[in-house]
């Protein structure tokens, strides 16, 4: 299949960390902006003086982990280097330039603000820049962006408050949702139930990271909770009453190939429920978690979809119609890019 009909399909990304989008260039642009060598392979850091220049190799040497926990210490390295404003403007401005690259027209994405929070960082100044990067990315791509405010699970329920009442008072600057990431084993859903419940009576949409790194409970638990959405999932397919649910209700799935992989939750595509799960009727999108740390893009998760699953275009298709369905947008600016999926169809 030509590459040229996915990148010319109209799509949309509903699994994208802001965090995880810095390309190693920028990351290392960062470094020298703030003197901050990177750690080695083994997560000592480097002891080159803050005279010494970082190159891009440095930053794709930190982003060769092989596991999960390799991969949290390589986005906590990135995070670290996250220190004003104008870095958050930065990343966001340059994310949006990739996006308009592979005609990703609508993007809601996650910024972890549990982190920014446990930082200890001003969050105000921060969330000004993310919006100065949007308004820019607007103007000069023509992208729509939506946030979504990340609390990380295993901080507990009082950390993630914090992060909600944050989402609530920008809610009407772009901010559609709240969502929990972290170590599902330990901040399990039950934890922000009533946080859920208080965002959704707010006006906020509900996430919820689960079934990537545990078994189906943790499933049954982020929609119990109310979540709309699941991020990753893979476990569901353990669970075949789990499967019908998720189908009938078309809870939408954010399905995330390279970073399953990468972070070794998933053995190999063969493993990889993706395809059972779209002939078994469950809303599948798909999105690359965090582009810059797995080294993928949402054209090339739609090009494995292809050349690993067999999927066809009409199904390309389909699931691009799903990235709109299952958005936070408005009904009305849904439909108008439901109708230029539909119109790139006819061609």
């Amino acid at each position: 299949m030509a590459k040229s009909f996915i990148q010319s399909l109209p799509k949309a990304e509903l699994h994208l960390h802001l965090e995880g989008s810095v390309e190693p260039g920028t990351l290392a642009e960062l470094s020298r902006r703030h003197n901050t060598p990177l750690p080695t392979e083994n997560n000592r850091y480097d002891v080159r003086g803050s005279g010494d220049v970082l190159s891009e190799e440095d930053v794709r040497r930190l982003y060769s982990y092989k596991d999960f926990n390799g991969f949290m210490l390589a986005f906590k390295s990135v995070t670290e280097r996250l220190r004003t404003p104008e870095d958050y403007e930065l990343i966001t401005y340059r994310l949006m330039q990739k996006l308009r690259q592979q005609n990703i027209v609508h993007a809601e994405v996650y910024v972890s603000v549990g982190v920014i929070r446990w930082r200890g960082q001003d969050f105000g100044p921060i969330f000004e820049g993310m919006e100065r990067g949007r308004e820019r990315g607007l103007r000069d791509f023509g992208i729509s962006l939506l946030w979504i405010f990340d609390a990380v699970r295993h901080f507990g329920p009082e950390a993630a408050a914090e992060v909600f009442d944050l989402a609530a008072q920008y809610r009407e600057r772009n901010v559609a949702a709240i969502g929990i990431g972290g170590d599902e084993r330990r901040g399990p859903a039950e934890w922000f139930r009533d946080l859920y419940k208080k965002a959704a009576d707010q006006g906020l949409r509900l996430t919820a990271h689960a079934g990537e790194t545990t078994g189906p409970e943790s499933v049954w638990s982020a929609l119990n909770i109310g979540a709309e959405r699941i991020g990753h999932g893979l476990s569901i397919a353990q669970d075949p009453e789990l499967v019908e649910v998720l189908a009938h209700k078309q809870v939408p799935v954010e399905i995330c190939l390279s970073s399953n992989l990468r972070t070794g939750v998933c053995a190999g595509f063969g493993e990889h429920p993706l395809k059972s799960f779209f002939d078994e009727g469950l809303m599948v999108t798909l999105n690359t978690d965090d582009p810059a740390m797995f080294q993928t893009s949402l054209c090339k998760e739609y090009e494995l979809a292809v050349e690993e699953f067999g999927f066809s275009r009409d199904q390309l298709r389909e699931i691009a119609r799903n990235s709109f369905e299952a958005s936070f947008l408005p009904v009305e600016k849904k439909l108008r890019f439901l109708q230029q999926v539909d119109g790139f169809a006819k061609r």
